[in-house]
């Protein structure tokens, strides 16, 4: 009888309770996480497997990756060999057929946007190279919308009696992204044509969006860490140019940008490059008001004496 009373009291109880997530997902990069947040809301329970101070290339494939792939109904990474290093040991290990490559539990954004630097032909002597082209998407919004679409359109055939939420999510993120399209696209009209250096190739997409020119890279090739003799000739580079700033991302060393920026008065700027990589870029939105803020401030004339 007691046991009766106890079951009855947490049926009472249990309608006030949450609804259980229906989808758990497993997001490779915090830009995907956000963006399936942002579609899925209550229905989707994500798993973030890496961090914006993580470089995505280099991640452990640690167990309890592993455990949380194995449970997971949706895989949505970015594809395009990014993370070749370690997807696929987790997914080996996690021995899910769900979130395997042809399976509907199987979402690769790369799939769904035009990619840039497609190689003539793929050779370890260039570097890291890609052979599908530069995985690092994320940095041109305008990528967003076909991949929100995409997305959407899974979650609704993973979970058909959401269908209306799923739609509804979509539908209100696209017209909040396209107006925020709009505004940002006129704040950057400033910086077509501004001259910067990077670290590493992995600001192809946001160059490709605002027009930035892309004057040299402080590694020597893709990947590989920048030696003194290279060092040099860059500098010897931007000496004749007017360069307004040294780009890095949060997860990269900025000893060679240090050292140049000390050589030549050029600021070190360091772009959040995903959700979360400063403290202000903590959703979508914030990640390209904060990327331009940091960019406008570069570019103002005597910003950097």
């Amino acid at each position: 009888m007691i046991s009766r009373k106890i079951v009855l009291t947490l049926c009472g109880l249990g309608l006030s309770f949450p609804a259980f997530a229906n989808l758990n997902v497993f997001a490779c990069e915090p830009e995907w996480a956000a963006l399936v947040k942002s579609l899925g809301g209550e229905h989707v329970k994500v798993t973030q497997a890496t961090t914006a101070l993580q470089d995505p290339h280099q991640i452990e494939a640690r167990p309890s990756l592993t455990a949380k792939a194995r449970t997971a109904d949706l895989l949505v990474c970015t594809g395009a060999d990014l993370e070749d290093g370690w997807l696929p040991m987790i997914q080996q290990k996690a021995n899910n057929p769900k979130i395997l490559k042809g399976q509907l539990g199987y979402f690769m954004a790369a799939d769904y946007v035009k990619l840039l630097d497609i190689p003539a032909k793929l050779d370890r002597i260039h570097g890291d190279v890609h052979a599908d082209g530069n995985p690092h998407i994320q940095l041109d919004p305008l990528n967003y919308l076909p991949i929100a679409k995409a997305l959407s359109a899974r979650l609704v055939q993973l979970d058909p009696p959401h269908a209306k939420t799923y739609e509804t999510n979509y539908q209100a993120f696209k017209k909040d992204w396209e107006s925020a399209l709009i505004k940002w696209e006129q704040q950057a009209k400033g910086l077509a044509t501004m001259s910067i250096v990077v670290h590493h190739h992995s600001w192809v997409y946001l160059n490709d969006w605002l027009g930035l020119k892309q004057v040299s890279t402080l590694e020597p090739k893709p990947g590989i860490p920048p030696s003194a003799s290279h060092l040099g000739d860059v500098y010897a580079q931007v000496n004749a140019e007017d360069i307004k700033a040294i780009i890095c991302s949060p997860f990269e060393s900025q000893n060679a940008a240090k050292w140049l920026s000390h050589k030549t008065d050029i600021p070190v700027v360091v772009l959040p490059f995903t959700v979360g990589g400063s403290k202000d870029a903590t959703n979508l939105k914030a990640l390209f008001d904060v990327t331009l803020a940091q960019l406008e401030m570069a570019n103002t004339p005597h910003a950097h004496g």
